[in-house]
């Protein structure tokens, strides 16, 4: 048997014994329908900072491409698929060498990272995601770097995927980090 990629176990996408993995409960009730337009509740979602972390938020910088950016996605359901549907702002990265602030969460165990997610808020559980697709990136480094928990820079090739097997938004590679 092989070992699962780590980003389909993180997702949760693994397939267990040849059969899809049970699917998780929602807190919306089943049959309930969102029209264009609604409003849901503050405070959660891609790039919002829980007041109770104990990691400070993201510092402003003005030499990185903000969170607001890139969550700035919709979606569309295409042959039973969630697929992106990019503005064009975030069109216009792809291929691009640019800077991305956010926290580390590592793929594989070790002090020094070539391969990790870079999320727009800090972890809070060490087996959940901070937010959806669209507030994580998925980085490759040209060198290893050191776990923080605290924000990072990183800079590389940016790269916006269109149809990505384990449903990223985002990647990019042959990062290095930045002070």
């Amino acid at each position: 048997m092989t070992t699962p990629h780590p980003l389909v176990l993180l997702l949760g996408l693994a397939f267990v014994g040849g059969a899809a993995a049970q699917p998780l409960s929602s807190p919306v009730p089943p049959g309930t329908t969102t029209s264009p337009g609604t409003v849901h509740p503050q405070g959660q979602g891609a790039g919002v900072h829980s007041p109770l972390s104990p990691f400070a938020p993201l510092p402003r910088r003005g030499d990185v491409v903000a969170w607001s950016t890139l969550t700035d996605v919709t979606t569309r359901v295409d042959k039973k698929r969630i697929v992106p549907v990019y503005p064009d702002a975030v069109t216009a990265l792809n291929q691009k060498t640019l800077r991305l602030q956010g926290f580390m969460m590592p793929l594989e165990p070790g002090e020094n990272q070539r391969h990790f997610l870079l999320a727009s808020v800090p972890l809070t559980c060490s087996f959940c995601t901070p937010g959806g697709p669209e507030s994580m990136v998925e980085v490759r480094t040209a060198k290893p770097v050191k776990y923080k928990l605290e924000a990072v820079v990183v800079e590389g090739t940016f790269h916006v995927l269109e149809n990505d097997p384990y449903g990223l938004y985002y990647r990019m590679t042959g990062a290095v980090g930045v002070p």
